[in-house]
């Protein structure tokens, strides 16, 4: 079975490809920082028929990552790393004049560092896999200018160009930035909570992820809407 380790994967879009990774047949090891979120969706993940590691802590450190890639070799190797623990730097947000350089520090190490040395610790598993492939969780707020996101979508830039490059070196693996679009999740409502518009719900948005492991498109940055309504 393939093997993939996703990181905020208690709720919303890390959870949404989990269980639709699950009825597809994949073992998965699952990340969140909150541990009673975190069983509760590896017992539904669990459920549809995979097997399961589900280790709560932070992505930030070292330890924990090394746990998840332990992880993935009990269950015998990694063929996808899905980066998608985001942190805001400030809920609600704010703008730059007002960001705490603390929560701006927060927003890089975890979506941009701690993201890069999981990639680290997994690549010798990814690369003896025949489909090994990086999604890393992007957002518009990385290739536009809105306000108040200016330190978020500084940290997804980042990370977008660290997937970019990663593409480029590894060209044995599919590298794959993701924008999503907004979402109804809980990560949207702390950034905005006045803004109660309507959204899709992640598991729709799923299915642009699905898209890519299945057409294995070339490494780069993609948008779901983009993905969900090409022919």
């Amino acid at each position: 079975m393939p093997v993939a380790i996703i990181t905020g994967a208690s709720k919303g879009l890390g959870r949404a490809l989990a269980e639709a990774l699950a009825a597809r047949g994949w073992d998965l090891v699952l990340d969140a920082r909150g541990a009673g979120a975190l069983a509760v969706t590896a017992e539904a993940v669990a459920g549809r028929g995979a097997r399961v590691a589900a280790l709560p802590g932070d992505v930030t450190d070292a330890e924990h990552r090394g746990e998840l890639v332990a992880a993935a070799e009990k269950f015998g190797g990694a063929d996808l790393l899905v980066s998608n623990a985001s942190a805001l730097g400030a809920e609600p947000l704010v703008r730059l004049a007002e960001l705490p350089l603390e929560g701006l520090r927060r927003a890089l190490e975890v979506n941009v560092t701690a993201a890069l040395g999981l990639v680290q610790a997994v690549l010798p598993l990814l690369r003896e896999s025949p489909a090994g492939a990086v999604i890393a969780v992007s957002s518009d707020a990385a290739a536009e200018a809105y306000g108040t996101w200016g330190g978020y979508g500084a940290s997804k830039a980042a990370l977008d160009q660290l997937a970019a490059v990663l593409g480029v070196e590894e060209p044995g693996l599919r590298v794959w930035a993701v924008d999503p679009g907004d979402m109804a999740t809980d990560l949207y409502a702390a950034a905005v909570p006045d803004d109660h518009g309507p959204r899709p719900a992640p598991a729709g948005v799923v299915l642009a992820f699905l898209r890519l492991l299945d057409e294995r498109p070339a490494s780069g940055r993609y948008t779901a809407p983009a993905l969900l309504e090409a022919p």
